[in-house]
């Protein structure tokens, strides 16, 4: 019998960060000048790039991810987002820039496997193309979707289209909201409220809040879909093995169990 309950979560599948969020955090310091991997192709480089760019996984990954899932009687949240951003005009709806990816998660959720969580429009700052890599440095900042500097209006547009195209394609309900890099404030929850969703899944201080439930990360083990794609789906299989006491549901599972009288 398994001793601990735990949420198991998967961020980023749709996310056009993958490809465009570049920077390095190394430094050099020669006779006090510093130095920064932010300068032109460094960043792209090993061992000095920190992200992307990286590819999005494809359908049939994601049938081994259930086959794994099922062998470990184990379930995952999935944290969607819901738009590929070309540029700041031209967003693409994840279902239709990713058919195959698209239907297998859609497969993967009607057998009990996933749990789809929102994880914004864009993931990233539109305005002015921000998002876009920059030649002498880094654009990790440009890769948040709901600072507190961007009109709230405009949360309410993303979230709003978010769920929309989401809760459409999937045909369920989307009640967890995993806001793109940890980034977001009480204002950003109301909103989400407004619209359907209940759990706030980050990293951030579990407690309460006027309207989501705020879980944080607690008694949940997040990742990315990027360590699925550099290091194969056996890094999945891995750390359910390494796990094999704990009982992994879904973040909404969670949540649920935290809301009075349930």
């Amino acid at each position: 019998m398994k001793e601990q309950a735990l949420a198991l979560r998967l961020d980023d599948p749709g996310a056009s960060s993958k490809r465009y969020e570049v920077y390095s955090d190394h430094r050099w310091n020669i006779k006090g000048i510093h130095i920064s991997a932010n300068w032109l192709f460094l960043k792209y480089m090993q061992p000095f790039k920190k992200w992307g760019p990286y590819r999005e996984m494809r359908g049939s990954e994601w049938f081994e991810v259930f086959d794994i899932l099922q062998r470990h009687d184990a379930r995952l949240t999935v944290a969607v987002t819901a738009t590929w951003v070309v540029d700041k005009n031209r967003l693409i709806p994840f279902n239709q820039r990713f058919p195959e990816e698209a239907a297998a998660l859609k497969e993967g959720m009607q057998q009990g496997l996933i749990e789809i969580a929102n994880h914004g429009l864009t993931h990233c700052v539109l305005q002015d193309n921000l998002f876009k890599p920059k030649l002498f440095e880094g654009n990790r900042q440009y890769h948040r979707e709901f600072w507190d500097w961007l009109p709230l209006e405009l949360h309410e547009e993303h979230i709003q289209r978010s769920q929309e195209i989401l809760q459409s394609f999937f045909e369920t309900d989307v009640v967890t909201f995993v806001p793109p890099g940890n980034v977001y404030n009480e204002a950003t929850l109301e909103i989400a409220m407004r619209y359907g969703l209940r759990y706030l899944s980050c990293q951030t201080t579990p407690g309460s809040s006027n309207s989501l439930l705020v879980l944080g990360n607690e008694n949940t083990i997040p990742f990315h879909d990027r360590e699925l794609v550099l290091y194969g789906v056996d890094w999945l299989d891995k750390l359910l093995t390494n796990h094999s006491e704990t009982d992994f549901g879904f973040v909404r599972e969670l949540g649920s169990q935290k809301v009075p009288g349930n």
